[in-house]
Order: structure tokens, then C-alpha cells, then sequence
């Protein structure tokens, strides 16, 4: 056994060494499209949890796109590519937003102009790589055009059209009519909102099916988490659906029905994006103090942060449930926990820009709550790695270190299985074969904060 993976091995080199070679020839004359990782501990998502790390390998990169892996040394580095040595350190996949938003394109009075340019980028600064936009503005699409062809620097943006709710979708036909023109328009998928009634939300989820476009976010009250789940939402956002379910706003709620929920949502292969960090803040559950010391706050516009604190002082939320908060927050994390252990789909997102949830480094805020519910580290960057590449499978390939891949990566300074902190600050930020250092991070931070002050 031991003598046929020696063979295998050095038949996979070869047909490396060879793809390699042929890749020279072929771009000879636009050899910096290479880059090479040199002595890094790769963290794959693709080799499973038991032994998931690749120690002292080599990672080729051309364009945008992961060519090969192979153990350090084994390969020849193509003439004039850009070589990054690791040191040791961890590669690893791209994170991705899951229920994220980007500002629209026109200023506002007291957001700057550049406000847009500087969200997308701090998603970068994050180490986000992907965004799935969930609520569409005008000219949106074509933002997503310029982000794609270099024209501006940004995040992969997947984008939900303008919202379905009680005021867009009035009747069964104009939910159909809204679904087709959301099609026809070019966006990925359709942004649920409440007020839909169950009548024109079947209509919807109907239409949609027929049209091959997904639908999600959040439950519509008089339709319900079954319903909603039966009907083919693709994602439940934020959890309020199930919330309302099992009355957890006000009252402490039994493992069973937590249970049942989570075996229920299995069943229908549907999805959740949780966004614990924010929604405890909208609750108000969160820590006044914690939240108005975050050191990201210096990278949004002061007339944002400025709203931010008014909500502190007079909240004005829908979901704002006063002396039962922490009660809610609770029945939260338990139902997160039970979601978890039945094996639901996790995809990590974080609702940013929201109250003190900075695109990017809303991360490090939402992280810590997906471990106090009991998910490892390996299952926390599987929710924002993999499982969104799953999602998107249709459109391309990424969300793993593997040749083929779309080559969204980073480079951190620990094991992120077992520091996961590691990335909220990551040495090197790839997206799309587009290496941002450290340096330039932090100098680009330095220059939002010095706008913003």
C-alpha cells in the first residue's frame, strides 16, 4: 500500500510539473499572473476534520484561480512569479458574508462619498472575500460588474434584488410579475422581508421555483417557519421565524421544541444565517459599554455612528424586546446549539453595515457567539467557507484550498482550529489572485479612520 501512494504520488507530480510547464509556456509573456505560497501550513476545508492540515506545502496560484498543491519542494516555481514565503504560518479559504449589504452608490446628507468604496473594502480588511448582498439598490449590478472586472476593489458580490414584502407584493400577480422582473434584471436571488401574506408568499415561492432563483431572509408573520421552510426558502435569516414559532421573545423555551425545529429545518435541507451579534443588539441584549468601545467604530462615517448611539438611547426596533432580552438572547443561543447538533447548514453572516456591525470586522463580533452555542472552530470556518461554496456551486467554485478554486484566501499568523482569533487579522488578504499585504491594510485603514474623524 505504502509503495502504491509512493507511485501515485509521483505520478501526480509529474502531471504537476507538467501542467506548470505548460502554464509558463502559455503565459510567457505574463508570468507575474503567478503567484507561489511557499512554506505554508495549508488548511484545505477539503480534507475533512480529522487531519485537515497540509504542513509545508506549496500553493500555485495563476489569475484567479488555484492551480496546484503539492508538499514544499516538489515543484518548480515558474519563471517570474511572485513568491510569498509563509513562514509557517496558515493558509486558508476566503471568508464570506452570508446576510451582508453594501451601501448604495448615490451619498446621502452626512455620508460622505466615499462611504461605498470604503465598506467594500473594509469587508476585505476582514478577510471576507465573497458577500451575499441582501437587499438590492439601483446601479447595484453594475457594481458588481466593476468589482468583477478590476474596475474597483471589492468583495465577489452575489446580490439580492429590492425586497418582497407587505408594501411590494400587494397581490398573487404582482408577486409573480415582481419575480420574473427581479429575473429577467440579472440578480441572484430574492430578498424576503415581513408583511408578505401566505397567499401572495406562495405565489412568490412558487414563481420563483419555476423561474430556478433562490428566495431568502426573513419569515413574514402569517406565513410562518414551516410554511416558509415547506415552501423553499433557501436561507432563514436572523431566526426571528423561529422565534415566533415557539413565543421565545418573552418565555423560556423547552429542548424539545428547540429540537424539533432544528430536525425539522434538517429534513428540508433549508439553511440558517443566525446573525447572533447584531440581533443582540437589537433586542437589547448587548453590553452598551462593549458596543461603544469597539475600536472598528472609527472606520464608519460619524453621522453612522452617531445613529448607532441614538438606538442605544431610544431604540426604535420592531424586534426590540426590553426586560425579556437577555431571556431572547438565551433562547437564541440554545436554538443556534440545537441547529448545530442536528446537522442544519450554518452560513455565516453578520447583517453589516447595522448597528455596530462594521462590514468586515463584524466577524470578530459574531464568532464568539456561534462558539458559546458549541460550534468548533473547524465547524465556524466550514459555515463561512464551504457551506457557502456549496450555496453557490452554480455560479463558481470556492470556498476551499484546492486547485481550481477561485483563489480567495488567507494567510494568518496561528492554527485557526485551534486560535480561531487568528483571523480577524489576517497577514495577507488574496481575493480573486489579488494579494493585499498587511502593510497596505493597515494604511488603508489608517487613511478611513483619519476621513472619518
Amino acid at each position: 500500500m505504502n509503495g502504491f501512494r509512493l507511485i501515485c504520488g509521483a505520478l501526480t507530480s509529474i502531471v504537476l510539473v507538467a501542467l506548470l510547464s505548460l502554464h509558463s509556456t502559455a503565459h510567457a509573456e505574463s508570468s507575474s499572473d503567478w503567484i507561489v505560497f511557499e512554506n505554508v501550513h495549508v488548511l484545505t476545508m477539503a480534507d475533512g476534520r480529522d487531519n485537515p492540515i497540509r504542513r509545508n506545502y506549496m500553493v500555485f496560484v495563476q489569475g484567479d484561480r488555484i492551480e496546484a498543491l503539492a508538499p514544499m519542494g516538489s515543484l518548480a516555481v515558474p519563471e517570474g512569479a511572485t513568491r510569498i514565503d509563509g513562514a509557517g504560518r496558515y493558509l486558508m479559504p476566503g471568508l464570506a458574508e452570508m446576510h451582508g449589504h453594501v451601501p448604495p452608490m448615490q451619498s446621502f446628507e452626512g455620508i460622505p462619498e466615499r462611504y461605498l468604496d470604503d465598506a467594500l473594502f473594509l469587508y476585505l480588511a476582514g478577510g471576507v472575500t465573497t458577500v451575499r448582498g441582501m437587499l438590492g439598490h439601483p446601479h447595484q449590478l453594475r457594481l458588481k460588474e466593476d468589482i468583477a472586472n478590476g474596475t474597483r476593489v471589492g468583495p465577489t458580490l452575489y446580490l439580492a434584488g429590492p425586497s418582497f414584502n407587505g408594501n411590494t407584493v400587494t397581490s398573487e400577480q404582482q408577486g409573480r410579475e415582481r419575480v420574473r422582473d427581479h429575473v429577467a434584471e440579472g440578480w441572484d436571488l430574492l430578498k424576503i422581508h415581513p408583511g408578505l401574506s401566505l397567499r401572495n408568499f406562495q405565489a412568490v415561492a412558487d414563481e420563483a421555483k419555476e423561474r430556478g432563483i433562490d428566495f431568502a431572509g426573513h419569515v413574514p408573520t402569517d406565513v410562518g417557519i414551516r410554511h416558509a421552510v415547506i415552501l423553499g426558502i433557501r436561507t432563514v435569516d436572523h431566526l426571528d421565524g423561529y422565534m415566533a414559532e415557539i413565543d421565545g421573545f418573552e418565555n423560556e423555551v423547552s429542548d424539545e421544541d428547540l429540537r424539533e425545529l432544528a430536525q425539522f429545518t434538517r429534513a428540508h435541507n433549508v439553511g440558517v444565517v443566525p446573525t447572533m451579534a447584531l440581533w443582540e443588539t437589537i433586542i437589547g441584549a448587548g453590553d452598551r459599554d462593549e458596543l461603544l468601545s469597539f475600536d472598528e467604530l472609527q472606520y464608519v462615517p460619524q453621522r453612522v455612528r452617531e445613529g448607532w448611539i441614538n438606538f442605544l438611547n431610544e431604540p426604535r426596533s420592531q424586534y426590540y424586546t426590553g426586560e425579556t432580552a437577555r431571556l431572547h438572547a438565551e433562547n437564541r443561543r440554545r436554538l443556534l446549539a440545537a441547529l448545530y447538533e442536528e446537522g442544519v447548514e450554518i452560513l455565516l453572516g453578520t447583517d453589516a453595515p447595522q448597528l455596530f456591525s462594521v462590514p468586515g470586522l463584524s466577524m470578530r463580533r459574531e464568532i464568539p457567539h456561534m462558539a458559546a452555542a458549541g460550534m468548533s472552530n473547524y465547524s465556524i470556518i466550514y459555515s463561512g467557507t464551504v457551506a457557502v461554496g456549496r450555496y453557490f456551486a452554480e455560479q463558481d467554485a470556492f470556498g476551499q484550498v484546492m486547485p481550481g478554486q477561485r483563489a480567495d484566501l488567507l494567510l494568518v499568523s496561528g492554527n485557526p482550529l485551534e486560535s480561531i482569533d487568528s483571523v480577524y487579522d489576517p497577514e495577507l488578504v488574496v481575493v480573486r489572485g489579488h494579494v493585499w499585504t498587511r502593510d497596505q491594510l493597515d494604511k488603508k485603514l489608517a487613511e478611513i479612520a483619519e476621513a472619518y474623524r
